[in-house]
């Protein structure tokens, strides 16, 4: 691919123009073919970037948007007030072919119902899932989703999810014949909502993907399946409980120690600990994995999380670029093809 071009909406998230605008340049200086479209408020935006270096700037285009979807305004009305949002711009650079990608850290749902409206969804899918990949202890890394596109979702939805998540684990991390697995609240078969249920009876008849069963909580990160499938919300509650944990676990490792009067040696000893646990465990950092792919739909999403740092985004930019390379959402519609109807 000698061009990649990439819409961002440069106003979303917590921080805005202050951690994307940063990111987006950091990105045009580790990919000489990447262009970027920067959305948003261009006073704001031309003063981030005019000291940039001149040779990121001519692979850097800004679009103006009048306005900003809040964080907190309600998906139905930000998307009837959307109009002129840099957010759905975006979207429809996307649309009309300007750009192979969108980014954005804004607001979940209306990125979700816009990128739906907009871009729509593939044949045999009733509603995109937010999904993400995240690493475990056998060094290898599980597909993980739905992570709140979709707070309730029946059986068939979470079947979707299966065949969209068996995909993305085949094509895109290299793994034969992926094993698939339902998160329960037990690893019995009469456990669960009967949603889960359904889909599990739904999974075991369907030969085209590797169905193992029900998977708890603490086998989120053991590496026992390649595909983690589940309703939003349950999704979504997973994800920030394992990321609080793991900047609490981060966290205490760079502070242990200080302030603590102690000899030398139990010092040298102490810093020599924290590095072997930080080269250890530093690849669960959550920064590492930002970015999760709106699945699904005819187009390449990504939802950023809202409070991203500067690491973190240039992260869920660098995911949008594999996801446009390896065609994700087109090998998605080839199996869907094949799959979906037998799972019916």
């Amino acid at each position: 691919m000698t061009r990649l071009t990439l819409a961002i909406d440069a106003m979303g998230g917590d921080f805005g123009p202050c951690v994307t605008v940063p990111a987006a340049l950091q990105a045009l200086e580790s990919n000489p073919s990447l262009y970027l479209l920067l959305v948003g408020y261009p006073d704001t935006l031309s003063s981030l970037v005019a000291k940039a270096d001149s040779a990121l700037v001519a692979r850097l285009q800004i679009i103006p948007a009048e306005s900003v979807i809040a964080n907190d305004a309600k998906p139905a009305l930000a998307i009837r007030n959307s109009r002129h949002s840099s957010m759905r711009i975006a979207l429809e650079l996307v649309k009309e072919g300007k750009a192979q990608a969108c980014i954005s850290a804004g607001n979940t749902g209306a990125l979700m119902g816009l990128a739906k409206l907009l871009l729509k969804p593939l044949d045999g899918i009733d509603r995109p899932a937010l999904m993400t990949v995240l690493p475990h202890q056998q060094k290898g890394k599980t597909v993980v989703l739905d992570l709140g596109a979709n707070v309730e979702s029946d059986s068939a939805m979470l079947v979707q999810f299966a065949v969209m998540g068996a995909v993305m684990a085949e094509s895109v991390l290299g793994i034969a014949r992926p094993r698939v697995a339902l998160l329960n609240i037990g690893q019995e078969e009469t456990k669960g909502l009967e949603t889960i249920r359904e889909a599990a009876k739904i999974l075991r008849d369907t030969p085209e993907i590797n169905y193992i069963g029900y998977v708890e909580g603490n086998d989120l990160l053991t590496g026992k399946t390649d595909v983690l499938v589940c309703d939003g919300f349950v999704g979504n509650v997973t994800l920030k409980t394992m990321e609080g944990v793991v900047r609490m676990f981060l966290s205490l490792l760079k502070s242990s120690g200080d302030g603590q009067k102690s000899v030398w040696w139990v010092k040298w000893l102490g810093r020599l600990l924290q590095k072997r646990l930080a080269k250890r465990f530093g690849h669960l950092n959550p920064d590492q994995y930002n970015g999760a792919c709106l699945l699904g739909l005819r187009g390449t999403v990504i939802k950023s999380h809202g409070a991203a740092n500067l690491r973190a985004f240039a992260v869920a930019i660098e995911q949008a670029e594999q996801a446009v390379q390896r065609q994700v959402s087109q090998q998605i519609a080839l199996r869907l093809e094949a799959v979906l109807p037998k799972s019916d």
